[in-house]
């Protein structure tokens, strides 16, 4: 579920939007900029919860009464994703998939964030991140770089549960030493194996895992790292001018990612105390999670869509960062040619290499 919010200017009555560079709201007809804080926000209800199986401890709070007072619910009849708009918008578009969404009816709220982090990029910043990825690509097809445009590009605030937690890991490497030397006869390798065991406490904060089924997890943390510090409390005015997905994947879906984020930090950190080895193996980790905690947050996240030559190309970027990624398409005729030249100029070598040992 997305959602579209707007903000009044106090001074002319227009809608208003949340500038990126001076990261407060601002209103495009009058100029007027005024402070996130003086927005008007309902008071924030606790909605303390235990996931008793897990010992996750929930952080979250519901909207409070009025909150989301016109406020639609809009349905993609394509992806099945739900939309959340202002009650004057007329007609819009699912960010993920791009098809045209129709009015369902009255919002009702679920669990209200703890946390936003603001978008720091604005749409021409991403635009040009995007004309940047695709000149920098070598096998492009040049038709690709001449004829693309962009068919969709939209702001997303994207759920996610962050998970925090003190952790005690117990893990056991296979670690290998060689040793080679040679005589007049022989040249000999010598591997040796040895067992290495690490184990220890550890305590991990804000381990994000996306809440939306509509964003492919690899895209989305492959746009990651975002910087959690930045993040302010949450407020409706953050998402002026934006789409907001409401979570579809439910905290208790997410820690099985959780743990298995958490699971795979802890080894990698133990392991990089394992030095003086040529390799070095995980055989397995147990480990026990306290004190675990987890908030409902929100990720800026810019979404662009183009279509060529009948299949679409999805772009991301990360609001905050500006890092960005997404697949292209490469000219095979091309990379085809690379390769023959290649080839053509090792034959050459061989051949030469050939030719100089027969003179001799």
């Amino acid at each position: 579920m997305a959602t579209l919010m707007e903000q009044k200017c106090p001074c002319c009555g227009g809608a208003v939007r949340f500038d990126t560079g001076s990261q407060k709201l601002k209103c495009p007809y009058c100029d007027t900029e005024f402070d996130i804080d003086s927005a008007p926000q309902g008071a924030p209800v606790d909605n303390t919860a235990t996931v008793e199986q897990i010992e996750w401890n929930s952080d979250n709070n519901e909207w409070a009464a009025g909150e989301t007072d016109g406020m639609k619910v809009y349905g993609c009849n394509s992806c099945g994703g739900e939309i959340v708009a202002d009650e004057t918008t007329g007609a819009t578009s699912c960010p993920y998939c791009g098809n045209p969404v129709v009015m369902k009816g009255q919002f009702e709220g679920a669990l209200r964030p703890n946390l936003v982090i603001p978008f720091k990029y604005d749409k021409k910043a991403a635009k040009e991140a995007l004309k940047k990825h695709i000149a920098t690509k070598k096998f492009v097809p040049k038709a690709f770089k001449d004829e693309n445009h962009l068919d969709e590009i939209k702001g997303v605030y994207v759920p996610h549960w962050l998970f925090t937690c003190d952790a005690y890991a117990e893990v056991n490497f296979s670690a290998e030493k060689t040793r080679q030397w040679e005589d007049s006869d022989y040249r000999y390798t010598e591997v040796s194996e040895f067992s290495v065991f690490r184990s220890g406490n550890l305590s991990f904060d804000n381990v994000p895992v996306d809440g939306s089924t509509k964003m492919p997890d690899d895209l989305m943390e492959s746009i990651e790292p975002f910087n959690i510090n930045e993040a302010v409390d949450f407020n409706t005015a953050y998402l002026a001018g934006y789409l907001a997905d409401k979570y579809d994947v439910g905290v208790e879906e997410s820690m099985n990612r959780a743990n298995e984020r958490i699971r795979q930090s802890a080894i990698d950190a133990f392991e990089d105390t394992v030095d003086g080895y040529e390799s070095v193996t995980s055989l397995g980790a147990n480990m026990s999670v306290m004190n675990g905690n987890y908030k409902y947050a929100l990720y800026p996240v810019w979404i662009l869509k183009t279509n060529w030559n009948g299949k679409d190309y999805t772009f991301a970027m990360n609001g905050q960062t500006g890092k960005f990624v997404g697949d292209i398409p490469t000219d095979n005729a091309l990379i085809k040619k690379l390769g023959l030249l290649i080839g053509a100029g090792v034959g050459a070598a061989a051949y030469g290499i050939l030719w100089l040992l027969t003179l001799l």
